[in-house]
């Protein structure tokens, strides 16, 4: 596979992992989250450019302690070193997805809920969907 083309807005809404990473490539990565009612990320800092779009339910983007409503359609753009957290105020879950510029995550990771990505230490390896691909 070179590249990747597929339906991101079906893929999101579809997800019910709190993380799937579909696919890395060497200078981006593309996951698939969804946040459970009251869920949050969890305040976090990166050390890489991060952009989230909301494509079902509504909560808000936390960056650098500044909140904003945010719902399907809005997108959040955090650049590296500020402080950020996306939390689910609403009734249903929160769909999105989020590119990381360069990976921050290791390819193909899967974690169902919020402890599961709490429990693992993981981080980008340098392997891409290509690489994991060919065999």
């Amino acid at each position: 596979m070179s590249g990747y083309v597929l339906d991101i807005e079906k893929l999101a809404i579809e997800n019910d992992d709190f993380r799937r990473v579909l696919y890395t490539a060497k200078n981006s990565q593309l996951v698939v989250m969804s946040l459970n009612p009251q869920e949050d990320i969890g305040a976090e800092i990166h050390k890489v450019d991060q952009f989230f779009r909301v494509e079902e339910g509504s909560g808000e983007a936390v960056l650098n302690g500044a909140r904003t409503p945010i719902k399907a359609g809005f997108a959040v753009l955090v650049p590296a070193g500020v402080n950020h957290n996306i939390v689910n105020t609403g009734a249903i879950p929160l769909k999105l997805y989020t590119l990381y510029a360069p990976p921050n995550h290791r390819d193909g990771v899967i974690h169902k809920k919020r402890s599961d990505a709490e429990g693992d230490s993981e981080h980008f390896n340098g392997k891409t969907t290509e690489q994991r691909s060919i065999k």
